[in-house]
């Protein structure tokens, strides 16, 4: 490409040129080699040397130049050579490679410069002080022209050595010429060239080298209230002037470090040391001793305290800090390290830094000294500001705190007992074997249940070798029975720990006797059943014994019977031995006694009459089996019919409905006769068969799409692969085969089959299918670079094969050069039609054939983001 107009002529003329010579010219379009010797390239003529001219014949013009000797300065575009760039003196080559021309055999061609040998211009003097410590030569030279040559050598001219350019002047003082020689170049001259300069060398006044010093200002000025500071220096000039703090004249250099701390207090004291030189060019140089005096800070009287003692319990999460509180010396603001030490199996020595504000310091503690319980000691060491250089010892004198780690109070093992009482009285409880309880005052909370109720009551106790009683006043005793005693909570009233308890224990209390209510019932009953008799009206009373006598068919001696009271109420059974006979019969009861209590009462009026009927045969009857998912009842069971009724023992007297559900139990069967009198039991077993529910394996619900799982793989991901089948409703749901392929989040109800009982679950495994459970190393993946939406149901939307198998959580981002969102996708909006769903301004939407760009964002596994291009073409 032509870039501007007086190239293009050049062009044009070159080209007309061409079409005018004989093909033999076309040969040679680089020209020939060329040559130039430039003796004085010091000359500022030399910045700008052009090659092009210096070649032969007719080379063609627009083509390139090389360095090919490296001497730098080219314009490699141009041909212009900066002759003041090249820093040696000799004979350099350049090509030049012409542009490209039909018929050109000779493309390059070369150019040699010959410099001559250039040892610079001296200024030719230079000054310089010992202070500087070196000095380049060459920075004597005339730096407004050109530099000399760089081939060249140093030589001392007094003593003829060959030097470096840089010299070391710290120890020279006076005048010293150099003389700087470049080799010839025999185009120009068979001799070297030189030139020489003479530097003067003035010594530097010395300050010295400064000692600084530390002090403390409270116990160590005693040999300091005449320090003499040049006793602080070493290797300085005498004779010089000291400034600061107690220095009054240009002689004075001692210094009174006792009067200074008195009168300014701590602090860094700068005194300066100005050494001047009698003669010479060379600057004052001052150099500065630092004293420090620092104050010791006294902690007599300060308080440390460890916040908090806590309870065992509290070990996990409690946290702990420390607050140092000033003495009668106050101590200043700012930041302090502050040593300390704790005591324990975990103990150790710490240093932290935190900040005195207002003669108060607090920093944390941390947990892990205190694992476990016990008493630990917090011993402070040291405290220093940070700031300070630890001149002074600061007084510390018994800053130390204990911390406590109190033991919960253990009721384990503890065992309650309480002796019988009657209604309405107190009672003393003991407890004993309480090993883990150490001895002391404490404070339990217990609750009663059972026939008496309350809940939160609270005693003080005071435990002995693991022993203590309490009691349970009388107002808590009003119902007869047996409370259930519950200590749920004891809590030490020193350390204030409490902890839970689970000590549990019976209170009997007795009845006192009460007849007025007594009353006994007994109904006709069959021939050599049991004859129960009730008795009622025993109110609160809990175990009695009762007389009575029969008359009638079946007369009796006086008998007696222990009852157990339930809620007033007790129940015995006739000795069989005293019905022989089928008839009427009287009971009649005369006394009652409390066998708790030993106290009785005699009964008046307290009679009942009942008969003794005749009872039918047995029925015959055998075992029998169900499926528990059938629901058999008692109307299931063989024999069935009005006559007959079943029974849970052989003993019982209520028959079970036809409603009762039938489970795995032996079950009695009574024919009953016209009068109401029942056979002697037939026993039957009945076998209730159940299958458990299928179980589901860990991530049994989940499945890799990509692998068109089926109802056999989710099978196989139960206890029970071979026998469980798969509905799609726990309820009259359809029967899925094995071959049936699964839906994602569709819902499927398991049931077992047992090959043994033929009995089908009767509860179901309801599994809702996952099919994202992909793992992407399995499966190829790829991003497609192109679609074409043109409707004819061939690639018409961009879509990325199975990645919301593999990346369920994945988003997509297309956007247009202009990084306009034209689409955004996730495996609910997968596929792109080509139309822009997300930036305005696009007309009726549809996006133009073009390049577009998009970003995956995979959220899963943590694998990068990926980026890309497609096309669309419609």
């Amino acid at each position: 490409m032509i870039k501007n107009y007086a190239n293009f002529l050049q062009f044009v003329l070159f080209c007309v040129f061409l079409s005018v010579l004989p093909s033999q010219i076309h040969a040679q379009c680089a020209g020939t080699d060329g040559s130039r010797v430039i003796c004085d390239i010091e000359n500022l003529g030399y910045e700008s040397i052009s090659l092009f001219p210096l070649l032969g014949g007719s080379p063609t013009p627009g083509g390139t130049w090389s360095d090919d000797s490296g001497s730098k300065g080219l314009d490699k575009a141009t041909g212009i050579l900066n002759g003041h760039l090249i820093r040696s003196g000799g004979t350099f080559q350049y090509t030049y490679t012409a542009p490209a021309v039909a018929g050109c055999t000779v493309k390059t061609a070369k150019v040699y410069i010959t410099i001559g040998a250039f040892s610079g211009n001296p200024a030719p003097y230079a000054t310089k002080c010992t202070g500087d410590k070196t000095f380049n030569l060459f920075s004597a030279f005339n730096s407004t022209v050109m530099g000399p040559h760089l081939n060249g050598t140093w030589t001392n001219t007094a003593t003829g050595k060959v030097v470096s350019s840089t010299i070391d002047i710290s120890g020279l003082v006076g005048n010293f010429q150099y003389t700087y020689t470049v080799p010839p170049v025999l185009a120009c001259s068979s001799l070297p060239k030189s030139s020489t300069i003479i530097l003067s060398v003035f010594r530097t006044p010395e300050p010295g080298i400064p000692d600084d010093l530390t002090l403390c200002g409270t116990t160590d000025l005693a040999p300091y209230t005449n320090l003499d500071l040049n006793t602080r220096l070493t290797g300085a000039d005498p004779g010089g002037v000291w400034h600061g703090f107690g220095i009054t004249t240009p002689e004075d250099h001692n210094v009174n470090l006792q009067e200074v701390f008195d009168s300014y207090g701590p602090g860094d004291y700068i005194y300066n040391y100005t050494a001047s030189s009698d003669d010479g060019p060379c600057p004052d140089q001052t150099v500065s001793v630092t004293i420090t005096l620092e104050k010791r800070l006294d902690f007599t009287g300060a308080q440390l305290v460890i916040d908090s003692d806590i309870c065992e319990n509290e070990i996990p999460t409690a946290t702990y800090s420390a607050k140092i509180t000033q003495g009668p010396e106050a101590i200043p603001n700012g930041e302090y390290k502050v040593t300390f030490s704790v005591s324990g199996p975990n103990g150790g020595v710490e240093t932290i830094k935190a900040n005195f504000i207002n003669g108060v310091i607090t920093f944390p503690v941390k947990s892990s000294y205190f694992s476990q319980v016990g008493k630990f000691t917090i011993n402070i060491i040291n405290i220093v500001a940070t700031a300070s250089k630890e001149a002074c010892v600061n007084v510390i004198n018994n800053l130390t705190d204990d911390l406590n780690i109190y033991a919960l109070p253990h009721l384990d093992g503890a065992v309650l007992t309480a002796g019988p009482v009657c209604q309405n009285k107190s009672a003393t409880v003991q407890i004993s074997n309480a090993s883990q309880l150490a001895d002391g005052n404490y404070t339990i909370v217990y609750n009663i249940t059972g026939d008496n109720f309350a809940t939160g009551e609270t005693a003080s106790i005071t435990a002995l070798g693991g022993n203590f009683s309490f009691v349970i006043p009388a107002g808590l005793n009003i119902k007869s029975g047996v409370s259930v005693i519950t200590i749920t909570k004891i809590t030490n009233l020193v350390t204030g720990c409490t902890n839970v308890a689970n000590t549990q224990g019976n209170l009997i209390i007795n009845p006192l006797p009460n007849a007025a209510t007594v009353q006994i019932q007994a109904n006709d009953f069959c021939f050599n059943d049991p004859v129960t008799v009730s008795v009622s009206g025993l109110v609160n009373q809990t175990d009695v014994t009762l007389s009575y006598t029969l008359s009638g068919a079946n007369p009796s001696a006086l008998q007696t019977v222990v009852l157990s009271v339930t809620n007033g109420n007790a129940s015995f059974i006739i000795p069989p031995g005293l019905l022989l006979n089928t008839g009427s019969v009287t009971i009649s009861a005369s006394n009652l006694k409390n066998n708790t209590t030993t106290c009785d009462t005699n009964l008046v009026n307290v009679t009942d009459s009942f008969l003794i009927n005749p009872i039918p045969l047995a029925p015959v009857a055998g075992n029998q089996e169900f499926c528990k998912v059938d629901g058999a009842t008692i109307a299931n069971l063989v024999p069935h019919g009005s006559q007959y009724k079943w029974y849970n023992s052989p003993t019982a007297t209520t028959s079970l409905a036809d409603t009762y559900l039938l489970k795995s139990e032996n079950l009695y069967v009574r024919e009953t006769s016209p009068a109401n009198c029942t056979s002697v039991p037939a026993m039957i077993s009945v076998l209730i068969n159940d299958t458990p529910a299928p179980v589901l394996n860990a991530g049994g619900a989940d499945f890799c799409g990509l692998k068109n799982p089926k109802i056999s793989d989710l099978s196989n991901a139960t206890n029970v692969p071979s026998t469980v089948a798969w509905y799609d409703a726990p309820n009259n749901g359809n029967l899925l085969t094995s071959a049936t392929l699964l839906a994602d989040k569709a819902t499927y109800y398991g049931f077992d089959l047992s090959t043994a009982t033929n009995c089908i679950s009767e509860n179901d495994l309801e599994v809702t299918v996952s099919l994202f459970d992909c793992n992407p190393e399995e499966y190829t993946f790829f991003i497609p670079d192109g679609f074409s939406p043109n409707g004819d149901g061939v690639n018409d939307t961009f879509t990325i094969p199975d990645i919301e198998f593999l990346y369920p959580d994945y988003t997509l981002e297309i956007f247009n050069r202009y990084g306009n969102v034209m689409f955004k996708g996730n495996r609910n909006k997968a596929n792109w039609d080509g139309k822009n769903s997300e930036s305005a301004g696009f007309g009726d939407g549809v996006a133009p054939n073009g390049v577009y760009f998009y970003i995956v964002n995979f959220n899963k596994d943590n694998r990068k983001a990926q980026q890309g291009r497609l096309y669309l073409n419609r």
